[in-house]
């Protein structure tokens, strides 16, 4: 995380510094076009977008933390591990195993992916890619 912290510092400095060019170029020339003003808008481009890939890439580290940090909030709470601590009410369901909750996530995920990418046959293929078949049912239905 630091490391992505530091790039984007980085990123954002670099920025600015090529902002400030920019305009100490245009002075310098009287703001009329010339090669250095030129090149500095050139280098200012360069590090705009640097500094906008450097913020997705900070981006999708943000929301790939939230939803690892939802996911084993998903899983305390699934499994009871929550209902001990203070300040937590039970919800009245009985838990359910990590490894159940792990495979109904991955298989709704596939979907998700599935259905994103207009695939017709979601439901199919999503199965295909876990290492382990996904049976829909709760344990407590395969007795009836």
């Amino acid at each position: 995380m630091d490391n992505i912290v530091d790039s984007l510092n980085n990123a954002y400095q670099e920025f600015v510094v090529a902002a400030a060019n920019v305009l100490e170029a245009k002075e310098t020339s009287g703001a009329q076009k010339t090669v250095a003003t030129d090149a500095a808008l050139e280098n200012f481009k360069q590090k705009w977008e640097l500094f906008r890939v450097t913020c997705d890439q900070a981006e999708e580290f943000v929301e790939s933390v939230k939803q690892r940090i939802g996911s084993e909030c998903l899983v305390d709470e699934a499994t009871g591990l929550v209902a001990g601590k203070s300040g937590q009410t039970a919800t009245g369901l009985p838990p359910i195993s990590a490894v159940r909750l792990e495979q109904m996530s991955k298989a709704v995920r596939w979907l998700v992916i599935e259905l994103q990418n207009g695939s017709g046959t979601a439901a199919g293929s999503a199965h295909s890619h876990m290492s382990t078949p996904f049976d829909g049912r709760f344990s407590e239905d395969s007795a009836q």
